[in-house]
């Protein structure tokens, strides 16, 4: 891999959900460790699975990992974090002001914006604080999926600005109350982003149109950051092992394809390509074979093993049967990112579209794919998206306009200011997926989200603001209904949990129904996405990855959930009208 040939202390990987970024990072990780070097790999994912990936409990301090000498590895765990500034930014006032007074900043310190603010706190600490670089000689940021990273590297300029230009000491409502103090430190953090010396990005992606397509648009975003040292790392590029096997060739066509037509800006970029294993990647033995330019067992002896699949699992087009009894209401596709989110919820917008029903597909994902993926040719259907940008500018203009009116011009200037922080674009988002939940009042509201971890943030804003209202609603008043409420209404909200038929994945979405059911909130359905045990393919890397899909399976419908649809993996990229009708109309096939 050329990555290896001259590494930078600090490497960062990002890109698309699902594309491997965890893989590579900790196989660069590992290989980095056997070769004597002292690592330290840090995920700023909240919905990170380095635990099972590096088969050690992994902490919120520097863990070393098992089997791997030199390998140290951390979470950065939102809520933990937050907890740790809250308590850092209160404490010094605990025995100086009224209980009231220590409430009510509590209570200001308890939204989304704070764990953000923390966690973005504690992974500058890693990039500025001497005492860890000192220790070690390489640090890896498994980062979360595009849009969640994007935000994150922004935030060291955003705040550096922000902080640059708020002379009269406005806070963000309580949360940034505490960053005054580290206004050097993430000038610091974002002096060491930008030097090529010292950083590499590295855009991680699979030979697929729409994850090198993001990886083009990250890349081009972090430039103009001055995060310019970048290289390209493709992912599971496959070769097929049987040559009549209709389905190898396939995958590999559309493989040769998309990387023919990635963006210049890409191809020109230095880059390492990864063969395709038949294995999960999970463990050291495998973690340490990753990189290898051999692929993991073509073993011909797998093309004669029977693969069978239950008989009772669902097609599509039967859940898209029992959304449609309901006639409105709000169906949310959720789970780790990569796993096809987008695909499923165009498809069955498009779908209920089609059979006469107002429908309205939205995403809350920062990266926003549903255009690549549907064209708007179904009378009924609604586009749009939930833009950061463009809605934290027209809630700026709002509260300007509202609470800006009466004010004196240092009033005025106070209010500026505040709006001026990076934490008015949670709320404002938080707004904008608050009306689009309403309109299922009386339609179809059918939502991308993003990936788990920054969903899982949103569903915390809600909860926080449910909380906010109860508190200031009497106990007779029970006319409100909050965005938490209608997600909690089974009769109102329908979750899909979204995944592939793969070890992470199918745990991550565990992990995410669990979080669901604690908030009150009980999945509607299960689907898994990309099965390549329902093509019949005779490919032996193929078929080793269609034997363990089996168990998984088998495990989600046994022991996860009611209601599991199986989507087969497709030969053409299921975009337009045309992809998204062979997913809608596919039979599912049962091997055996």
């Amino acid at each position: 891999m050329n990555l290896l040939n001259n590494p930078t202390p600090f490497l960062f990987f990002t890109g698309k959900g699902g594309v491997g970024k965890t893989s590579v990072s900790c196989s660069l990780a590992v290989s980095l460790a056997d070769s004597g070097k002292t690592v330290l790999l840090v995920s700023t994912d909240p919905a990170s699975n380095l635990d099972q990936v590096l088969n050690t409990q992994i902490a919120g301090k520097p863990t070393p990992i098992n089997d791997v000498n030199n390998l140290f590895a951390v979470n950065i765990n939102p809520e933990r974090a937050a907890e740790e500034y809250r308590q850092r930014i209160i404490g010094p006032y605990r025995d100086e002001l009224p209980e009231s007074m220590i409430k009510q900043m509590e209570e200001q310190l308890s939204g989304a914006c704070t764990v953000e603010i923390a966690a973005f706190d504690e992974f500058t600490g890693f990039l500025v604080d001497q005492s860890i670089i000192d220790r070690f000689d390489h640090i890896v940021f498994d980062t979360a999926p595009t849009g969640h990273t994007l935000r994150l590297l922004n935030l060291p300029a955003a705040w550096s600005g922000f902080l640059d230009e708020n002379l009269r000491g406005a806070t963000c409502l309580g949360p940034a109350s505490g960053l005054k103090q580290q206004h050097e430190r993430y000038a610091s953090s974002l002096s060491v982003l930008s030097d090529k010396k010292q950083t590499t990005l590295v855009l991680v992606s699979r030979a697929d149109e729409i994850a090198l397509n993001e990886a083009a648009s990250s890349g081009k975003e972090l430039r103009e950051q001055g995060i310019t040292n970048q290289h390209l790392v493709i992912n599971g590029v496959f070769r097929a092992g049987k040559q009549d096997d209709p389905i190898a060739l396939a995958f590999q066509q559309r493989n040769e394809q998309a990387l023919a037509n990635m963006a210049d800006s890409l191809a020109e970029l230095p880059q390492s390509k990864i063969l395709l294993k038949g294995h999960n990647i999970v463990g050291i033995n495998f973690l340490r074979k990753f990189l290898s330019t051999e692929e993991m067992g073509r073993d011909t002896s797998t093309s004669t093993k029977k693969i069978y699949l239950s008989e009772d699992l669902q097609h599509i087009s039967e859940l898209i049967d029992d959304l449609a009894q309901s006639e409105k209401g709000l169906i949310m596709v959720m789970g780790k990112g990569g796993v096809g989110k987008t695909t499923i919820a165009a498809a069955v917008a498009r779908e209920l579209a089609l059979r006469g029903f107002p429908v309205h597909l939205s995403t809350t994902d920062p990266a926003a794919h549903i255009q690549q993926v549907i064209d708007s040719d179904v009378d009924g259907l609604e586009i749009s998206r939930i833009d950061p940008k463009q809605e934290a500018e027209a809630y700026t203009q709002y509260v300007l306009k509202t609470k800006g009116k009466n004010l004196d011009a240092d009033g005025l200037a106070l209010l500026e200011e505040d709006l001026q922080s990076p934490c008015t674009e949670e709320v404002a988002v938080f707004r904008a997926f608050s009306r689009t939940v309403s309109k299922a009042r009386s339609g179809f509201v059918v939502l991308d989200t993003a990936p788990t971890g920054h969903t899982l943030l949103l569903l915390d804003t809600a909860g926080a603001y449910h909380r906010e209202v109860e508190r200031g609603s009497s106990k007779s008043d029970a006319s409100f209904v909050t965005p938490l409420m209608r997600l909690q209404n089974p009769d109102f909200t329908r979750i899909l949990i979204a995944t592939l038929a793969e070890t992470t994945p199918v745990s991550e979405a565990e992990k995410l129904q669990q979080d669901l059911g604690r908030a009150g909130i009980k999945p509607y359905a299960w689907v898994v996405n990309q099965s390549l045990a329902m093509t019949g393919t005779e490919d032996p890397v193929l078929r080793q990855r269609c034997e363990s899909e089996v168990e998984l399976i088998t495990r989600v419908k046994t022991s996860l959930t009611d209601k599991a649809v199986v989507i087969p993996w497709l030969s053409e990229n299921p975009t337009g009208s045309k992809g998204l009708t062979a997913i809608t109309q596919n039979n599912v096939t049962h091997n055996g």
